[in-house]
């Protein structure tokens, strides 16, 4: 069976090559309305597994025709935190990868099991998801397993946050009328805020046939979403699906008050500035008013006066 897959060029993360875990069937402890496969039981430990042997071989073979990646890609068809070898496998793509980096793409919800903890800490980077704080809400859009516990989950990662050396991205994907009223955004905001050296938060909606009938929420809601959350936090919209929104024309005022709300990334301002406001915005880099900064993979464009705030901080 294969199991590598790719290199797939990712907007976030860079040329990547895939490792799927779970390649035959959909084996996962969530069962997510936004899922892309098919509605399926869920599971605490794989029912098929792939031995690490096999996954190293066919690894080392695509190793040798695909150079130059920014990341070796652990994922599945569900969760790849459930694949019982993890830690073994993690230690021997760590001897081939040269200066690869290792990313895993989780949900989080194995994260206060202990020897996943340790095996997470082993990434170069980690990427998990996080899309409520309340329970019933997370039971309602991830659907999870009977004995998986939202407090430890969110307390673990808040934990691994401060721990982990790597490079750590969060991620929320908004589900009209569940997890995007302002009650929930708030409580995800005071969440994102405990956190430590996060690269980036993605805010994203459905942009794929979901397992179940949801409806997704534009750019636009997106957009207006994002800018309830603290003006410090580096938030990225991953999706362009239902985009409704014209570019617009803004004043140097208002893309001061624009950017004091929330940073921008270069994606950001090709979608919501016309080429007026481009002009504008480059005006105000020169009279250091806006400043750049590199995280996460993307540019984001903030505030000058907010970029000395954060740097008095520290």
């Amino acid at each position: 069976m294969k199991t590598i897959f790719g290199p797939v060029n990712s907007r976030r993360f860079g040329s990547s090559l895939g490792i799927d875990l779970s390649s035959q069937l959909k084996q996962c402890n969530f069962d997510c309305l936004y899922c892309e496969l098919s509605p399926s039981a869920t599971m605490q430990e794989q029912v098929d597994t792939v031995a690490v042997e096999d996954i190293v071989n066919e690894l080392t073979e695509a190793l040798k025709t695909h150079k130059n990646l920014d990341a070796i890609t652990f994922t599945a068809n569900g969760e790849p935190s459930i694949y019982p070898n993890l830690n073994e496998l993690v230690d021997e793509v760590d001897k081939i990868k040269q200066s690869t980096q290792t990313l895993i793409l989780s949900n989080g919800a194995n994260i206060y099991d202990p020897n996943i903890y340790k095996t997470l800490l082993k990434f170069d980077q980690v990427k998990l998801s996080v899309d409520a704080i309340s329970k019933d809400i997370f039971n309602k859009i991830d659907r999870p397993y009977k004995d998986i516990d939202l407090d430890k989950i969110l307390s673990s990662i808040v934990k691994f946050s401060k721990e982990y050396k790597g490079k750590l991205y969060l991620e929320t994907l908004f589900v009209k009328g569940l997890n995007d009223t302002k009650d929930e955004i708030k409580k995800l905001n005071t969440f994102y805020l405990k956190l430590q050296k996060i690269q980036r938060f993605d805010l994203g909606s459905v942009d794929r046939p979901p397992a179940y009938p949801i409806e997704a929420i534009s750019f636009d809601e997106l957009y207006d979403i994002s800018k309830e959350f603290d003006s410090s936090l580096p938030i990225f919209i991953a999706s362009r699906k239902n985009l409704d929104n014209k570019q617009s024309f803004y004043t140097k005022d208002e893309i001061l008050n624009t950017l004091d709300k929330r940073p921008l990334t270069k994606e950001d301002i090709e979608i919501l500035f016309d080429n007026e406001s481009k002009i504008n915005l480059n005006l105000l880099e020169k009279e250091q008013k806006v400043s750049k900064k590199e995280q996460g993979n993307f540019i984001f464009y903030e505030n000058s006066k907010n970029f000395i705030k954060k740097r008095k901080k520290h």
